[in-house]
């Protein structure tokens, strides 16, 4: 679904990604955990294309992405809800969601983005009861909600999760967790930017760590707690 070699990314003139590669398959869950500033977001950032790289590649459905501007891999099927959630402060929630059913039908899936709202409302019920509300007034639980509930508004292949579970109560975080579940049943794959070692792997089906912008472990989530070293870069 999902391939990044080698790649290597800048902020400014400083050098954050170091030949970072890794996978996520068809209807899979990924998460690459990682302390806060070991880039984490820049991988994010530089698949959905906010960031250029300065080396490396990134395929999509076995197509070269690399130079793509972000609307474009966002047509292509690309869903994506960031950190702070995104959402346009003055408009509903209903309007936000609009944004990217508009872009779907854009981009010839207009079948799949007729789907689109019983699949939003079948993960986020919760969304009918504010989608008049403007997204100044939701609580910071609702806006994870509608973040990733508007990325599935463009009928993605994937959806990039930055920290969707970070500064939440555990009880939302519960509820966010089963969300991703149901969106995988759905045979959309994830892939998640998470600091939370524990909230990772209730949610993944194979697992990235990094440090320092470099790759230090992948493999089945259940086994990096027997590895001391990833633990004691993970937990500082």
């Amino acid at each position: 679904m999902l391939e990044l070699q080698a790649i290597n990314t800048y902020r400014g003139r400083a050098q954050i990604l170091r030949q970072v590669s890794l996978e996520v398959g068809d209807k899979e869950s990924v998460v690459l955990v990682g302390r806060n500033g070991a880039g984490k977001t820049t991988t994010i950032d530089s698949i959905i294309g906010l960031l250029p790289l300065r080396a490396g590649k990134i395929t999509f459905q076995g197509k070269d992405i690399s130079a793509l501007p972000p609307y474009r891999r966002a047509r292509l099927g690309i869903g994506y809800a960031p950190e702070d959630s995104g959402l346009f402060p003055d408009l509903t929630v209903e309007e936000n969601l609009q944004i990217c059913r508009l872009l779907a039908q854009s981009s010839g899936r207009a079948a799949q983005a007729s789907e689109a709202n019983d699949r939003v409302y079948s993960v986020f019920p919760e969304v009918r009861q504010f989608t008049q509300r403007r997204g100044l007034f939701l609580s910071g639980g609702q806006k994870k909600m509608v973040a990733i509930a508007r990325a599935m508004m463009l009928s993605p292949a994937i959806l990039l999760l930055d920290e969707p579970f970070e500064g939440l109560a555990p009880v939302v975080v519960t509820r966010l967790i089963d969300a991703v579940r149901k969106i995988k049943e759905m045979k959309i794959s994830v892939l998640i930017a998470e600091s939370n070692l524990a909230n990772a792997t209730r949610v993944a089906d194979r697992l990235y760590a990094i440090d320092r912008g470099e790759i230090i472990y992948k493999g089945d989530p259940r086994q990096v707690m027997d590895n001391k070293e990833v633990m004691g870069t993970i937990h500082g």
